[in-house]
C-alpha cells in the first residue's frame, strides 16, 4: 500500500521532489569538492588493513569486498579516483534535476553500500534509507522533474527499436 502510494500519488511525487533534491544535494556536494583532488588509496588501504570483521571469531564479514578492493580497486586506483567523484556528482545532478531519477538513486545506493562494506558509517545509512524511498517511488520520484519528459521519450525510442521489422531476431539496434 505504501509503495503504491509512493509510486502513483501526485502528493507523493511532490514529497519526492523535496526528498530527491535534498538527497541529490548531499551527493553533489560530496562529489564536487573531490573533483580534481581526490585520492581514495588511503581509504582503500585502511579497508584492507582493518576490514569489517566479526569481533568474536575475527572472521571477515565481507571477504569478497575486501578481495575486490585488494585485487581490483587498489591496482586501478586512478580509475577509482576518477569514478567516485564523477559518480557522486552525476548521482547528485540526476536526483536534483530529476532525470533518470531511479537510476541515479540506484547508483547512489550502490556507492553507499560500497562505502559501508569498507567500514564507513558517517551519513551512509541515512542516505541509504532516503535512496530506498526514492527507488520505491520509481518513476513518480521524477514526475516533477526531467523524467516527465525523458521517460516517455526513452519508452517510445525503445518501442520503436523493438518493433522495427528489419531488426527482428538479429539482436542489433539500428542507428
Amino acid at each position: 500500500m505504501v509503495i503504491k502510494w509512493l509510486s502513483e500519488n501526485k502528493y507523493a511525487a511532490g514529497l519526492m521532489l523535496f526528498l530527491r533534491v535534498y538527497l541529490g544535494w548531499q551527493w553533489l556536494s560530496a562529489g564536487w569538492h573531490k573533483l580534481g583532488s581526490f585520492d581514495a588509496s588511503g581509504f582503500l588501504n585502511a579497508a584492507i588493513k582493518n576490514p569489517v570483521a566479526d569481533k568474536a571469531t575475527n572472521e571477515l564479514i565481507y571477504p569478497t569486498f575486501t578481495a575486490f578492493v585488494e585485487h581490483f580497486a587498489l591496482p586501478n586506483i586512478k580509475l577509482i579516483n576518477f569514478l567516485i567523484p564523477i559518480g557522486e556528482v552525476l548521482v547528485g545532478l540526476g536526483l536534483i534535476v530529476g532525470v533518470l531519477t531511479t537510476t541515479a538513486a540506484f547508483f547512489g545506493l550502490l556507492m553507499n553500500f560500497m562505502f559501508m562494506f569498507a567500514g564507513t558509517i558517517s551519513t551512509n545509512p541515512w542516505l541509504v534509507l532516503l535512496g530506498v524511498i526514492v527507488v520505491m517511488a520509481g518513476a513518480n520520484a521524477g514526475k516533477f522533474g526531467g523524467d516527465y519528459f525523458v521517460l516517455p521519450y526513452l519508452r517510445n525510442l525503445f518501442l520503436k527499436f523493438k518493433n522495427r521489422k528489419g531488426n527482428a531476431g538479429n539482436g542489433t539496434i539500428p542507428l
